[in-house]
């Protein structure tokens, strides 16, 4: 194609992708024929990739911003823009979020990309300082679009929708059914694809009920589980704060997820879960969807949501798509357990296992895809130059100005040590540990 613009054989090509799965591919054709499309499908289906791939396909050779897409967290839009450049589709990208500097934001806008992403208090910000035109602004996406009405966006939201007047064509998106579509956002008869019915899994609810403190009563259920990557639901931040001093008390590892936390924290604690130096996550419902993580096989309610929203949600992060998985509920002796749960036989305990620290840590490395820094660039760089082995190597994920990589902890320091204030791609770089 032209001007250096991939086709859609091409996209999936670089994304090693063979097709699209069967809601993609009913997202595709029907997103291209309506005006108003509402995606409902569980986490993890693909779901970024199916509103994608129609927009991209609709997007001119022009330097202007052509389609909107409003995430409700900076994870999200985080995500959906690294989607779009693995996608490699010959169009600009970029994210403006809340928690960064406007200045950044105002750089990233002034490059006019086809597609901006963006969380939607920072949107309607710039909107309002005219940082971008919104002539050609033809798309616009709203992901987990319930999420954000939940948080308290419905105000932006409006303010977005009525900065569009060339706005010919809306997605909604959400991973739950639980929701209608308000009159502002001007839909009255959507098409509505529905893969909800597919998310027929193996999850297991287990109630572990104890007359113990709660806290000896989670230690018990770890070390039932075993070394296993889970998530640690709480409902607030002092409760993640007395959950992870006990687990500190105890010598277990694990990151912490929740609003309160710097993005540059967030974001750290997600890529230290992703590539094992963390096998545990104490987080908020802010971690029940929108973020990237793997499957996983277990979550726990330390805490149980006040609404079923939040507990489906919650155990959408595991048992994803026909695979199993079990949720564990943390009930005090004398507590009750909220209406919506289902009666449940108490579960006892066996099997305790000893709770093995990570053979993994993370480095930081201060080169990324911008210097043209790939995986395997990384790879060669601690096996030729540190001289490890492939195996004391683990996941390794380039960002667009650094990179992180995984390295067996007893190889950590000479790894530093060999690698630091060197040159990869012709830039000099600096490797250290993140704490």
């Amino acid at each position: 194609m032209s001007r250096g613009f991939k086709s859609q054989e091409e996209i999936l090509t670089k994304l090693n992708i063979k097709e699209l799965n069967p809601m993609q591919k009913e997202a595709l054709a029907t997103i291209s024929d309506n005006e108003g499309t509402v995606l409902l499908s569980p986490t993890g289906t693909g779901k970024t990739l199916a509103f994608l791939m129609p927009i991209i396909a609709r997007l001119e050779p022009l330097e202007e911003v052509q389609a909107l897409i409003i995430a409700p967290t900076r994870e999200l839009a985080i995500q959906i823009e690294q989607v779009i450049r693995e996608m490699g589709t010959g169009y600009k990208t970029n994210v403006v979020y809340g928690g960064r500097s406007g200045s950044q934001d105002r750089r990233d806008i002034e490059t006019r990309p086809a597609i901006l992403v963006g969380t939607p208090g920072r949107v309607a910000d710039h909107l309002r300082r005219k940082a971008f035109d919104t002539s050609f602004i033809k798309t616009l996406v709203l992901d987990e679009f319930d999420k954000s009405l939940e948080i308290g966006f419905e105000h932006e939201m409006i303010e977005i929708l009525d900065s569009l007047p060339a706005l010919d064509k809306k997605i909604l998106t959400s991973a739950t059914q639980e929701f209608e579509v308000p009159a502002f956002v001007g839909l009255t008869k959507p098409a509505t694809i529905n893969y909800l019915h597919e998310a027929i899994s193996q999850l297991s609810l287990k109630l572990v009920e104890s007359s113990s403190d709660r806290f000896n009563n989670l230690l018990d259920i770890l070390q039932h589980i075993g070394n296993k990557p889970g998530i640690i639901f709480c409902n607030f931040k002092d409760t993640i704060k007395e959950v992870s001093e006990f687990l500190s008390s105890k010598g277990v590892s694990y990151g912490l997820f929740y609003g309160g936390l710097e993005q540059r924290d967030r974001e750290r604690a997600l890529i230290k879960f992703r590539n094992g130096t963390h096998q545990l996550l104490i987080a908020t419902d802010l971690a029940a969807r929108g973020i990237d993580i793997p499957e996983i096989k277990f979550i726990i309610h330390f805490e149980l949501p006040p609404r079923i929203q939040e507990f489906t949600h919650r155990n959408g992060r595991t048992a994803r798509m026909k695979s199993d998985g079990t949720a564990y509920i943390l009930k005090s002796e004398g507590t009750y357990l909220p209406d919506y749960m289902p009666r449940l036989e108490r579960e006892v305990l066996t099997n305790t296992k000893k709770l093995e620290s990570s053979e993994w840590s993370t480095l930081f490395i201060s080169g990324g895809k911008k210097d043209k820094i790939s995986k395997g660039d990384i790879a060669g760089l601690f096996m030729k130059q540190a001289g490890l082995k492939p195996f004391e190597v683990g996941t390794i994920e380039v960002k667009l100005d650094c990179a992180f990589v995984s390295i067996h902890k007893t190889k950590i320091k000479p790894a530093i040590a060999k690698t630091n204030n060197t040159r990869l791609k012709k830039k000099k770089i600096r490797v250290s540990q993140v704490e």
